[in-house]
């Protein structure tokens, strides 16, 4: 299935598959599956079960399953697996509204829609690209691990904005954003690579979020509280700024 051409008029063939395990998540396995063991042959099964179920959450947590991205120009896709839970006007990251001589404009200062998905210990950790170009910035800053759910966390922690360019000119950035548990930001890819909108661009270990910072005079076609897939889920249409209401239910 990874690869093939899927279409809504019944183009395709499909099945269920287990999700392949993330090759940065195989040696946190190997090393939970040797703890399990020692543990086992050492202790018995009273320990050795509870870690054998440990190490299935570890992989379980690598997972990085097949998604199917919409392949068209107008749509922003979803760069992460969560919970939509802020929606507002805000300026772009200071980082990227500043010339860092590299010859990439910067974006400009003025607020623009910003989505923020929160990423539980249970969501894939694979964050894929909203849109495909070419990436212009990659900008890692050390900081803080307060609780990613929060809004000061886009400003206070640990994180690493991404700068994406089309060709003709159409700019998304976003932004991974270390949490409470996540201790580590590991990047697929970097300045001056050609990417397509839904190729895995990097992940974030153990509970976090991503922001995404909307072009002008676009909106979210996403809801507060919406649970999102990466890959697949359109966040946005290019241009388009409808009203959307939902109900929780």
């Amino acid at each position: 299935m990874p690869q093939e051409i899927l279409d809504n008029q019944g183009r395709g063939e499909v099945s269920w598959q287990w999700p392949a395990i993330h090759r940065e998540g195989r040696k946190f396995g190997a090393i939970a599956g040797a703890i399990t063991l020692v543990a086992w042959l050492f202790f018995g099964p009273w320990v050795g079960w509870p870690l054998a179920v440990l190490t299935l959450c570890v992989l379980a947590f690598f997972r990085d399953p097949v998604r199917v991205t919409p392949q068209d120009d107008r749509v922003i896709i979803a760069p992460a697996d969560g919970l939509v839970t802020l929606i507002g006007k805000v300026p772009p990251p200071r980082e990227l509204t500043m010339d860092d001589g590299t010859g990439s404009a910067p974006l400009p200062a003025e607020p623009v829609t910003r989505i923020s998905i929160f990423m539980s210990v249970f969501d894939v950790h694979i964050n894929r690209a909203p849109i495909g170009g070419s990436v212009k910035r990659v900008i890692y800053i050390p900081g803080k691990f307060v609780n990613a759910d929060l809004d000061k966390a886009s400003e206070e922690n640990e994180r690493q904005h991404i700068l994406i360019e089309r060709g003709d000119g159409t700019r998304i950035c976003f932004t991974q954003i270390a949490g409470l548990v996540a201790r580590r930001i590991v990047p697929f890819i970097k300045p001056g690579d050609i990417i397509a909108a839904g190729q895995r661009i990097g992940l974030i270990r153990f509970g976090s979020r991503v922001d995404l910072y909307l072009p002008a005079g676009t909106e979210p076609h996403v809801l507060m509280g919406q649970k999102i897939i990466a890959g697949e889920t359109v966040l946005a249409v290019l241009g388009s700024g409808p009203m959307i209401e939902g109900v929780a239910q």
